[in-house]
């Protein structure tokens, strides 16, 4: 049996390794990645190291885009296979392919029409809406807590993994040469406390563990605090009466600010202002989440059990309509726009971004994390300048920043977490999802609680278990 690296590999999106058994290939999710738009097309239109028509089955952890976001391609490119994930990752997949697909049309012909008018060769989208209907025919959702047998020498459970809505840790059992290899995949690993969703849960203690490492050496803000520093900020935009423009990603991180925003103003804490969710996929995803209360923790159900919603109060808007979505730019502040992508490298925020980056007394919300060279890391470092839909603007309103949202584990809940995993049993861990320097601490981390035989690998390193 084999694991080759492919994507999140000692970079945080693109999430996607192959295994090879004797029996079968398949694949541990099939991201996107996000990054520099030239750089990022030329990774995700292409699978170098491996033929997409011989891959058997892919097994996905949840539908982020980073994890889910390439099976369209996949599929483009001769997949014909199964797509296992949890039902919610299904059902979120449902809208999420369609809207990625959706806006890869719409960009590439906004970035066409400048690209024509200077003579350069045009970019086509990775694939359209048809292609991520198609992909949708391949999945099978399997419920938490149930092993299900892929094939007699290959079976999968799902634990709740607590990072989104329907996010799974992955446990596998696979039967080689006379012996069984318990093989486990954190995907995202959430965190403890968190609104909304269940907390993570423990998995078997496997063989080999292949673990995310986002923030392998940075502590966040108590995630109990997040509220309050939520608040802090809604305050002073109404004081100065600014509108506070937050990036957010469209699954997860928007109904997390909806809900925290609802309990703020439910309970006085500051005045209440307008707020616009500015989202297509965020209002359908929205959908999805209130059909799937499984996911959601004791006092989220406690919420839906006194016939409140959530995920809409009085005075929220979900703004769908591309006319609506261009109005907003009359709107007076104060008031709230929370608008997709969480990175800012598509999608409406960069239009928000474009129409109030310069006035001053405005706000710019980052409540998520941002990868490497894109628009949203620029901001959450203090770049006084930046490009944006090719115009270049100053920052001159203020860049608040609350990693109180996170809903990745920081160091402490990543080493809490494996420190409840048997180190006896444990012959290899792979670091994968992060950039290399927060790879390493985490190394040092889990080494000095006496884990062995870890590893950081590179794109295409390959290992044999």
């Amino acid at each position: 049996m084999k694991i080759e690296f492919i994507g999140a590999a000692q970079t945080v999106t693109g999430s996607m390794h192959y295994i090879q058994t004797k029996e079968k290939k398949f694949l541990l999710d099939c991201g996107m990645y996000q990054g520099q738009r030239k750089i990022a097309y030329e990774i995700n239109r292409k699978f170098d190291l491996f033929n997409p028509a011989e891959i058997d089955f892919v097994i996905l952890s949840h539908a982020h885009i980073d994890h889910s976001g390439n099976l369209p391609t996949l599929v483009k490119n001769g997949f014909t296979g199964k797509i296992y994930s949890t039902s919610a990752t299904r059902d979120l997949c449902a809208v999420m392919l369609q809207d990625s697909a959706h806006i890869q049309v719409k960009d590439v012909e906004f970035v066409n029409k400048r690209r024509k008018k200077r003579g350069q060769n045009l970019f086509e989208p990775l694939y359209v809406e048809n292609d991520a209907i198609k992909t949708l025919t391949h999945f099978v959702g399997i419920g938490y807590h149930q092993e299900f047998k892929i094939t007699e020498n290959i079976s999968l459970t799902y634990y709740d993994a607590g990072h989104i809505l329907g996010s799974a840790l992955v446990s596998l059992k696979i039967k080689e040469d006379g012996k069984e290899i318990n093989l486990s995949f954190s995907g995202d690993l959430g965190r403890p406390n968190l609104p909304i969703l269940n907390d993570p849960e423990k998995i078997p203690n496997p063989d080999y563990f292949i673990c995310e490492s986002t923030y392998g050496g940075k502590t966040h803000e108590n995630s109990l605090n997040s509220e309050d520093a939520l608040a802090k900020a809604v305050s002073k935009g109404i004081a100065r009466k600014a509108k506070i423009i937050i990036p957010a990603f469209s699954v997860g991180r928007t109904q997390e600010i909806v809900y925290a925003l609802h309990r703020i103003f439910e309970n006085n804490i500051t005045g209440r202002i307008p707020v616009y969710v500015d989202s297509p996929l965020s209002m359908n995803a929205t959908n999805v989440f209130r059909l799937h209360p499984e996911c959601f923790d004791s006092e989220t159900n406690e919420f839906l059990r006194k016939n409140e919603d959530p995920f809409g109060f009085n005075r929220l808007t979900y703004i769908t309509e591309v006319e609506d979505s261009k109005n907003l730019n009359k709107v007076e502040g104060p008031c709230i726009i929370i608008s997709s992508s969480g990175m800012c490298e598509a999608g409406r925020i960069l239009h928000h971004l474009a129409n109030n980056i310069e006035d001053p007394k405005n706000i710019i919300l980052m409540v998520g994390y941002c990868a490497e060279n894109t628009l949203g890391r620029k901001l959450i470092e203090g770049e006084k300048n930046v490009n944006i839909l090719g115009e270049s603007f100053n920052v001159k309103a203020e860049v608040i920043v609350l990693n109180s949202f996170s809903a990745h584990a920081d160091e402490n809940e990543l080493i809490n977490y494996c420190s409840g995993l048997n180190k006896e049993l444990m012959k290899k861990i792979f670091l994968v999802h992060g950039e290399i320097d927060q790879q390493q601490i985490f190394k040092t981390h889990l080494e000095s609680i006496g884990f062995k035989n870890i590893f950081i690998p590179e794109r295409g390193y390959e290992v044999e278990l």
